[in-house]
């Protein structure tokens, strides 16, 4: 019972820079892990960065030193913070979370609608 909803995508050129935002309602106290991945079409989603409820993040390393990502629990939003930005990293950037029980056991991941992100050379 989380619903995710992602903002921030557009259209913009090589080496410019976009900040992606995603807004979490429901049951958000039970929200632990949440991250953003991607996919462009042909291609399987893929991770781009996760950030526990403590603050602790993972990036893959094609957005390491580009991308950063922050969290906001007091309003219950992530963020994505692209700067340095290519064309391979167009595609839809979907908002994920993952949700424990009140034991601390993942119990589900949930997802946004997406966020179409296009970087034209």
């Amino acid at each position: 019972q989380v619903q995710l909803v992602e903002s921030g995508g557009g259209l913009v050129q090589a080496g410019g820079s976009l900040r992606l935002s995603c807004v979490a309602s429901g049951i958000i106290f039970r929200l632990n892990t949440m991250g953003w991945y991607r996919q462009a079409p042909g291609n399987q989603r893929e991770l781009v960065a996760l950030i526990t409820k403590e603050g602790t993040t993972n990036y893959a390393d094609s957005a390491k030193g580009r991308f950063t990502i922050s969290r906001d629990n007091v309003v219950s939003t992530v963020y994505l913070q692209m700067t340095g930005l290519k064309p391979e990293d167009t595609g839809v950037y979907y908002c994920l979370a993952q949700v424990r029980n009140t034991i601390n056991i993942p119990v589900g991941d949930y997802w946004g609608q997406g966020t179409q992100v296009t970087v034209s050379s």
